[in-house]
């Protein structure tokens, strides 16, 4: 990705280029980095930042189940992300915060340091490819989930993504778009990097936390059923009820809802009709029509 953007490190902007560690920083050797992606959106007062509260205190989460101390309270973060946002003139776009230690190490395991931090405010792009809902196609991956009593899945850590990878890469081996994981006990978890949803019998089911990402757009699509009366679940599911789904889709910032066309071998409705009144309810509430939602 080549930018000529601006990133706020720790206290200053600086040019897009300027924004790296060493390679010997703990926060890349070692992978300890946590950060929070979330959406902005061009509003009828100016650009939002889509629940930008609940990403700060999921980050701070982060770092308190991994023993961290954050080096900002999330009054200064909002002011870093709001400079970093008018820095860049972005409207439609993503903001990533990343916290890490660029102190570098060799050989120690634990600092006693604050963590640094970077924001990127990045405008929507073919590689991004936000606000699409294109109907995409899902395995169930070879690898499992990383096991909670390893490592907290419900920290926003770089190191975790690894398991994603391999998730993405075995779907992409296989012709699919998307690898879905379960845990090691066959209950359905999560994708790479997206919730994942099924609809069965008119009632929306999605995996319960503990063993996935307590995800932001998990959380505002379960809001929205609420609103519309939709039936839910949250109770475990077993990884073989996929192949008896009427409908299934995943969820993440961004693209939000990606209805799946095809599972394994099976071809589904893309969207189906849950699905579509979530999609539609969705764009609501992100091109601000629905006053049911209206900070």
């Amino acid at each position: 990705m080549e930018s000529t953007g601006r990133v706020w490190m720790n206290g200053e902007l600086v040019p897009w280029e300027k924004a790296t560690v060493p390679l010997l920083s703990h926060g890349f050797s070692r992978g300890s980095a946590i950060f929070e992606v979330l959406g902005t959106h061009k509003g009828p007062d100016g650009v939002y930042a889509f629940r930008m509260d609940e990403h700060l205190k999921r980050l701070e989460q982060s770092a308190r189940v991994l023993e961290m101390e954050m080096a900002y309270s999330s009054e200064e973060i909002v002011q870093a992300v709001k400079n970093t946002v008018l820095a860049n003139s972005l409207e439609r776009g993503i903001v990533k915060i990343f916290a890490y230690w660029a102190e570098e190490t060799v050989i120690n395991l634990v600092l006693e340091s604050k963590l640094d931090m970077a924001i990127f405010a990045i405008p929507d792009s073919d590689e991004l490819g936000l606000d699409k809902s294109e109907p995409i196609s899902a395995c169930l991956s070879k690898w499992r989930k990383i096991h909670p009593e390893t490592v907290p899945v419900s920290a926003k850590a770089c190191a975790n993504y690894l398991n994603g990878y391999l998730a993405r890469k075995d779907a992409s081996d296989r012709g699919f778009d998307v690898g879905l994981l379960a845990g090691t006990d066959d209950f359905l978890a999560e994708g790479s990097i997206e919730s994942v949803f099924l609809v069965k019998d008119g009632v929306l089911k999605t995996p319960p936390l503990g063993n996935i990402l307590s995800s932001i757009t998990r959380k505002s699509i379960l809001q929205a059923t609420e609103v519309l009366g939709l039936p839910t679940s949250q109770d475990p599911i077993r990884s073989q009820e996929l192949f008896t789904a009427d409908e299934i889709f995943t969820a993440g910032t961004g693209t939000m809802i990606s209805p799946v066309a095809r599972f394994e071998d099976r071809h589904l409705a893309a969207p189906g009709p849950v699905s579509k009144q979530l999609m539609d309810q969705m764009k609501n509430i992100f091109n601000f029509t629905d006053d049911r939602f209206r900070i």
